[in-house]
């Protein structure tokens, strides 16, 4: 694989990634969704996997922000695995505004896989483990 096919994958995938963390923080559960492949499936400790765009769907909407929050992802090694597939291990924090101010709420780590279909870059599965 060519060093510029390495780097258009690389920018491909960091810019699902960032803008499932904007649309996250901002509450816009369609936006997020339509940044997964239709039959993916997000994995989050001590819960059931939940698994295509229905199920994510009512997921991001029961999640959706009730005050000021930010996903910070960091530390993105992004591996592609041909033209059409990629893997990527961040770091993240979770931060929350309270009546104190800003607060760390949880530190934790993503495992992507993500596919290119009909030209677009999608996450197929999301691991998350917290720490």
């Amino acid at each position: 694989m060519s060093e510029s096919t390495v780097a258009w994958v690389a920018a491909g995938v960091r810019a699902v990634i960032g803008a499932h963390t904007q649309a996250q923080d901002a509450g816009r559960t369609d936006d997020i969704v339509e940044l997964y492949t239709p039959d993916a499936v997000l994995e989050l400790p001590g819960m059931d996997p939940i698994e295509g765009h229905d199920a994510l769907r009512a997921a991001f909407k029961a999640w959706e922000p009730t005050r000021p929050q930010l996903h910070l992802v960091s530390n993105t090694v992004v591996t592609a695995k041909g033209d059409d597939e990629a893997t990527a291990a961040s770091d993240v924090a979770f931060l929350q505004r309270g009546d104190s101010g800003w607060a760390v709420q949880l530190v934790g780590h993503y495992e992507d896989t993500l596919r290119r279909q009909d030209g677009v870059w999608r996450i197929h599965r999301r691991g998350t483990t917290f720490q």
